[in-house]
């Protein structure tokens, strides 16, 4: 009779045994009412009086599926996000809400709608860390509640309908042609500005505008092929004139 009590009670001993892993926390009820937590390790729950919910303590990577919404400016997008939580408080996480895994996706689908509808669609596109943490902050208040700390949320992929794709890819080829417009009269201003520093000097000098046009002449004949023809400098011939009216009056 002894050992079949000893059998029995060492049967119920380790059906009451239960492990708690070190990135978990137990949640112990006890006839039905929360009564404490359980630290890691191998745990004594006793059947039919005691149960035990383990929660994960872990950060999660949640992808919140694609939501449609509208912009500000009335543009139509698709928008899908990843949210990184954990659980700060087990027993608030059990208390609290029914299934906060759930709950929080719900959530967060909820808030990235409101939120992207809240701005417009050029915001959305350039500031993509900013409405992120808009919808962080509004998610983590919540939560927060229900002992659920939200780390950080991500925008994943924005996508937009194809005509305003091609809108947005004209109005961005657009601004490069302006750019490089403005790049290449600004450069024309520059190198001007420079060729009439360089006259300006080279007028000043006697002779300096000879040895330009003969150094212009001698890089213009590197190559055989070229037929150079060039104007007789004024200055030549008045030169020609001068000799000219010397000889004469001999």
């Amino acid at each position: 009779m002894w050992e079949t009590i000893g059998v029995l009670a060492l049967i119920i001993f380790f059906v009451s045994l239960r492990q708690v892993n070190q990135y978990e926390k137990g949640v112990l009820f006890t006839m039905g009412r929360f009564s404490k937590m359980k630290d890691p390790g191998w745990r004594l729950v006793i059947p039919v009086f005691q149960t035990m919910t383990k929660v994960d303590l872990r950060i999660k990577a949640v992808d919140v599926p694609n939501q449609k919404a509208i912009t500000k400016d009335n543009i139509s997008v698709v928008v899908n996000a990843v949210i990184y939580y954990k659980v700060a408080d087990a027993s608030k996480a059990i208390l609290q809400v029914e299934n906060f895994y759930y709950a929080v996706s719900q959530l967060a689908q909820t808030t990235m709608r409101n939120i992207v509808g809240a701005v417009e669609l050029d915001e959305l596109l350039s500031q993509r860390d900013k409405v992120s943490l808009q919808i962080k902050n509004i998610v983590d208040a919540t939560t927060e509640t229900w002992g659920v700390s939200v780390d950080n949320v991500e925008l994943k992929d924005i996508s937009l309908p194809e005509d305003m794709e091609r809108t947005i890819a004209k109005q961005a080829e657009a601004e490069r042609e302006k750019r490089a417009v403005i790049i290449q009269a600004e450069g024309e201003l520059i190198s001007a500005d420079k060729m009439s520093q360089a006259a300006a000097i080279l007028s000043k000098v006697p002779g300096a505008l000879h040895l330009r046009t003969l150094q212009s002449i001698n890089d213009i004949s590197s190559d055989k092929s070229n037929t150079i023809v060039f104007a007789i400098p004024l200055e030549i011939l008045k030169a020609f004139d001068g000799f000219q009216k010397k000889d004469d009056q001999k």
